[in-house]
């Protein structure tokens, strides 16, 4: 069943540029705003609107038809949808695939997030690339424009919003408690169920803490490790959670990654900045700077992490060094699309951090090592400290399993 039905009522998105366009509503029957922002992802549609990282956004879809093989509940990344208003170019409310629960549009209308389709998707997302990401909302197509333009207008931009703390648990909570690996304390910026999982499979337990919990409360218990992960918002509306990070520094090693990069980044006297439009999607190469390796990564941002000269990009290959409060921070990983920051080892700080999501791997296995080498750095008990400063380095083993190459496979070459 597609959604192009009689039934359907007209709808637009308006952006604050005053930029219409039209379509029709298949979600439910409210209007939203927020700021607009598209993925290039071809699958994982309710994955993305499940992850919190999409706090206070309206997602614009460029692949063509969305909706193919329904919903189920194992792909949720949260708790709940976490996009205000869903764009599409052709919606279908399929609920026929083996693993689908129920259709896709039935899916938001119970949820109550507004969607449409019938949107030039292609002329939407080339005209957010060439302008920026900016706010905007999706209206019954009976509003008055001006009406519209107010409420788009009333919505605080995303620079300087503080999300992160909309997303967090109230209280601490452990997943895993059934292992007997590693402890790690995560701060919840609104990290993906997939994160935890990858975790978890690996034999660490997880405490979730919710961003409110000081270094007192995030060390109690005496962690293996921090862990800083995604979430959505300005990672520098949250000066206490920065703060907390810093006060953490030099006590026990810590990985970040996506929001929990940007953070780990300010705490120690770095600067993020908001990117154009963001990078959204999975299909983004990023380059090792260690092996010279090319990942294709699963990214979801909007901000990065400032460069030594000011410019927020990376001329050349090499692993640029720069001077933070706590030691030298070095690149480890390159953006190939535009030559952003993707990731830093910072030895002296016992830390290092990517940009994009390993547990995504859209490679399909190009960054699962990442997880692999943090549970094998933090896990030794050899008497030596645990050190993070090869985290983003693929050797061995996991550089293999990382291009797909099992044991087997290597032994026969």
């Amino acid at each position: 069943m597609t959604a192009a039905s009689d039934d359907l009522r007209p709808a637009y998105l308006l952006l604050e540029d005053g930029t219409r366009f039209d379509g029709l509503a298949c979600g439910a029957a409210v209007d939203a705003t927020g700021e607009v922002v598209f993925t290039t992802g071809m699958a994982g549609y309710q994955e993305s609107v499940t992850d919190p990282s999409f706090a206070g956004q309206l997602l614009v879809f460029t692949y063509p038809q969305i909706g193919n093989y329904g919903v189920s509940g194992s792909a949720m990344e949260s708790d709940r949808i976490h996009v205000r208003a869903v764009i599409m170019r052709e919606a279908v409310n399929h609920d026929d695939a083996p693993a689908a629960e129920q259709g896709w549009l039935d899916w938001l209308r119970d949820c109550g997030v507004p969607a449409i389709t019938g949107v030039d998707t292609r002329a939407l997302t080339r005209h957010l690339r060439d302008t920026g990401a900016m706010r905007g909302g999706l209206f019954a197509g009976d509003v008055p424009t001006e009406q519209a333009a107010a409420a788009v207008a009333a919505e605080p931009p995303m620079a300087g919003q503080d999300l992160a703390s909309t997303v967090t648990p109230e209280r601490a909570e452990i997943v895993g408690a059934e292992n007997d690996g590693p402890l790690i304390a995560a701060l919840d910026t609104g990290i993906k169920r997939s994160i935890v999982s990858e975790l978890v499979r690996r034999g660490a337990r997880v405490r979730l803490h919710p961003l409110s919990d000081g270094p007192a409360a995030v060390l109690e218990g005496d962690p293996d490790a921090v862990f800083l992960a995604n979430g959505p918002g300005d990672p520098g509306a949250v000066p206490h959670v920065v703060e907390t990070i810093r006060e953490l520094i030099g006590q026990k090693p810590i990985f970040g990654i996506c929001m929990g990069h940007q953070l780990l980044c300010q705490a120690v006297g770095l600067e993020t900045y908001k990117l154009p439009f963001g990078h959204r999607g999975g299909n983004h190469p990023v380059k090792d700077l260690t092996t010279g390796r090319v990942e294709i990564t699963s990214q979801n941002h909007g901000f990065a992490v400032q460069t030594p000269d000011g410019t927020g990009r990376i001329d050349g290959d090499e692993p640029v060094r720069w001077e933070t409060d706590f030691g030298p921070a070095q690149l480890s990983h390159l953006n190939l699309y535009d030559r952003t920051v993707e990731g830093l080892v910072l030895p002296e700080a016992n830390a290092a951090t990517v940009q994009y999501h390993p547990e995504a791997a859209p490679g399909p296995n190009d960054a699962h090592y990442l997880f692999d080498r943090f549970l094998d750095q933090i896990g030794k008990r050899d008497g030596a400290p645990p050190s993070l400063a090869g985290i983003t380095k693929q050797t061995g083993d996991a550089a293999a399993r990382a291009a797909g190459v099992t044991g087997d496979d290597e032994a026969a070459r």
